[in-house]
């Protein structure tokens, strides 16, 4: 436990890159694998559901820490983040454990689910007791569900690759699926890439990702090199078809097989030995549906005949990753695109789309195309080198890059400054999420938060402002006078009955300040309003 404590405090405390890839060798290359195997779980993103309810915490640590209610409220509010107020708070410790995290996971965490309360208090006291301030810290991070630090599951996969003298593709396609965090799933993660593969089963392949463009359309070359399609608006999947079995993945690892049956009775009509990348959507009469009707079946566990009838889903194919059994991930992609048609015509189900070729004689005549692309309900355009294989990840593979995205550019308002909350792990410190509204009449109304895009010379000044001007306070969140307005873009924008403005916004963020504006001069619900109409419902 000790010695993933400190690689935790390793990475959290660097934004290096290198710096974060040499403490993660490090760790792999001493580590047991019993424990290897659960620090590749939890820094890969995931974690076990939070086994200790944030009340039994929170009352917990502060009588053993003797302190008043509002003196442990003050405390979370300066330091803003519980688990590292509790490390703070409490007592020394009685006892330094020296068990591994494997012990402290599966012998005490896992077993604190079956728990409930004299003895829940009791497992608590004893595991405090046992360690330092630093393991602490980590331990309450782990037992509510609060752990993340800045690696990438990529950075993860690169670390354990290069400890094993292995391709990173390799690591990457031996972690995706159900990877369960055991010595043995570890060691086979570890293995020669020459020793026998075992059974793919119903896994997935790692995603390629691509990456936002950053330079002119022209500078990736003549156009005849590229193959460009719509970026689709919906849950970017792989369907998996293998050994009778029928496995839907999205790319955050998940299997979501059951929520979509239409996609699963889709798979029993593909040949055996078939993996499909694509996107999935609501769909209907030949267009897709907005990303708010497909936000219907996320989630859902229940599906009802109206549920399913209001928000039909289909799969946009992208790929073909796999046919009759091979791994033709390494053809050239128009090679891999044509054989992905043919199976598509052969299975001739409307629940089964080839994501449209966009043509265009020259880039000037491809931009013009991409200038429609809300009135068609997509993102913008995906770029596609014709001779790309297929990776593992966002990398760029060849020198120019292999796959890119160019989105249409962002809506945007200038909205005024109402509310501000402290920030987590860093930035506990500063005020770092913001709430801004727009005028209706003479009223402010709220309708997106946002906390991304400035720099960090803008937050040390907006937190500043936020000093000096605050109204009122509301536990964690302070009411600020209405007088700095910034520039705020989203994505897309949709009703929604659940917002005081009668609108949502998707993936707001700060654009810039205008400190050229005063709060009197920032855009009306009305602007809102006819953006909303502007986009296709």
């Amino acid at each position: 436990m000790k010695r993933f404590a400190r690689l935790y405090e390793a990475l959290d405390a660097t934004t290096s890159t290198n710096a974060k890839l040499a403490a993660l060798r490090e760790y792999f290359a001493s580590a047991p694998d019993a424990d290897a195997a659960w620090a590749v779980y939890f820094l890969s993103g995931e974690k076990p559901k939070r086994v200790v309810p944030t009340r039994t915490l929170r009352d917990l640590a502060r009588r053993l820490a003797d302190v008043p209610d509002w003196l442990f409220e003050e405390s979370y509010q300066a330091v803003g983040d519980l688990a590292e107020t509790i490390a703070h708070l409490l007592p020394e410790p009685v006892r330094d454990s020296d068990e591994s995290l494997a012990a402290w996971i599966e012998g005490r965490l896992l077993a604190l689910r079956d728990l409930r309360d004299d003895a829940l208090e009791t497992a608590l006291v004893a595991a405090w007791d046992d360690l330092d301030r630093p393991s602490r810290f980590l331990w309450n991070k782990l037992i509510t569900g609060g752990f993340r630090v800045g690696v990438s599951k990529q950075l993860v996969t690169r670390a354990v690759a290069e400890v094993a003298g292995l391709d990173p593709n390799l690591v990457a396609e031996r972690l995706m699926g159900a990877w369960t965090p055991t010595a043995a799933s570890y060691r086979a993660l570890r293995a020669d890439e020459h020793a026998q593969e075992r059974e793919r089963s119903g896994r997935p392949y790692p995603f390629f990702l691509a990456h936002a463009l950053d330079r002119t359309v022209e500078e990736l070359g003549p156009i005849e090199d590229w193959h460009a399609e719509w970026k689709w608006d919906g849950i970017r999947v792989q369907l998996v078809v293998r050994g009778g079995g029928v496995h839907l993945w999205s790319r955050g690892d998940e299997l979501i097989t059951d929520r979509f049956p239409e996609l699963a009775d889709l798979g029993t009509r593909l040949p055996d030995g078939t993996v499909v990348d694509g996107e999935l959507l609501a769909w209907r009469d030949d267009r897709p549906l907005p990303f708010a009707a497909l936000q219907q079946r996320i989630g859902r566990r229940q599906l009802t005949a109206r549920v399913l009838d209001a928000a039909p889903a289909a799969l946009v194919g992208y790929d073909l990753l796999e046919l009759a059994g091979e791994d033709i991930r390494a053809r050239p992609f128009e090679d891999r695109r044509a054989a992905l048609a043919g199976l598509v015509e052969q299975v001739a189900d409307s629940r089964f789309v080839l994501s449209s070729a966009v043509r265009a004689a020259d880039w000037a005549g491809l931009a013009a195309l991409r200038g429609e692309a809300r009135a068609r309900g997509v993102e913008g355009l995906m770029l596609k080198r014709r001779g790309s294989p297929y990776g593992a990840g966002r990398v760029k593979l060849g020198p120019g890059g292999e796959w890119w995205k160019w989105k249409v550019d962002l809506l945007s308002v200038d909205a005024v400054l109402v509310y501000a909350q402290r920030g987590h792990g860093r930035r506990a410190s500063l005020y770092t999420d913001y709430t801004f509204a727009v005028w209706r009449g003479d009223e402010l109304v709220p309708f997106a938060k946002a906390y991304s895009g400035l720099t960090d010379a803008e937050i040390r000044e907006v937190d500043a402002f936020i000093r000096r001007n605050t109204r009122e306070k509301f536990g964690p969140v302070r009411s600020v006078t209405p007088e700095l307005v910034m520039e705020i873009g989203f994505e897309g924008i949709q009703r929604s009955p659940r917002h005081k403005s009668g609108i949502a916004v998707r993936f707001p963020r700060i654009l810039r300040l205008r400190g050229d504006k005063k709060a009197a001069d920032a855009d009306t619900l009305d602007t809102l309003r006819r953006l909303l109409e502007a986009v296709p419902a």
